[in-house]
């Protein structure tokens, strides 16, 4: 069980210019999705970012209400949290893969997701991952988009100095010509 298993986890970033994170919760198990949420809070608040928090129908519905939001609103970070416990129909893969599927597409395209949605056999699965005392994955979920948020911003502000000058720099004012010796 993975109980047992010691995992390291990363250092917390640290930002010199704030950060704030959309929360979008599919509370249908609610007393599972406040815990998921109480630990991802706390991990925000740990790193110094501010949060909102949005409420969702369900799991499928969570990548929709990112994508709105990454259109619409000023977020730096998401964190996906949600609960999908396996029923006795194949509705519970479809909801596990294409949630996660179209979360993973989101990330691929820039955006700095967190995934907390537990995709568990039984309730008590979910209650101990959910725990912010036990394997608090609403608080690792957090964590993961805070770290993506570092890493955009520490690679977004780099220049490599090769590579085409954006059109801007390119522009060459009245009088300049090409070749023309600089004093």
């Amino acid at each position: 069980m993975a109980t047992a298993e010691q995992h390291y986890i990363l250092p917390r970033p640290e930002f010199d210019k704030p950060v704030k994170l959309l929360i979008v919760v599919a509370p249908y198990y609610k007393d599972i999705a406040d815990n998921l949420v109480d630990g991802a809070v706390a991990e925000a608040e740990a790193c110094g970012a501010s949060w909102d928090k949005i409420e969702v129908p369900g799991a499928l519905e969570l990548p929709t209400a990112i994508s709105i939001a990454e259109r619409m609103s000023n977020y730096d970070g998401y964190v996906a949290l949600g609960c999908v416990i396996r029923g006795e129909t194949t509705h519970y893969d479809t909801v596990c893969n294409d949630s996660s599927r179209a979360l993973q597409m989101m990330g691929l395209q820039g955006l700095c997701i967190g995934n907390g949605i537990l995709t568990v056999e039984n309730r008590a699965q979910a209650e101990m991952r959910a725990d912010p005392s036990d394997q608090n994955k609403g608080g690792g979920a957090a964590a993961a988009a805070l770290h993506l948020v570092a890493l955009s911003r520490k690679w977004g502000r780099q220049t490599k100095g090769v590579g085409f000058k954006p059109a801007s720099e390119n522009i060459l004012l009245a009088g300049d010509s090409i070749g023309k010796p600089t004093a």
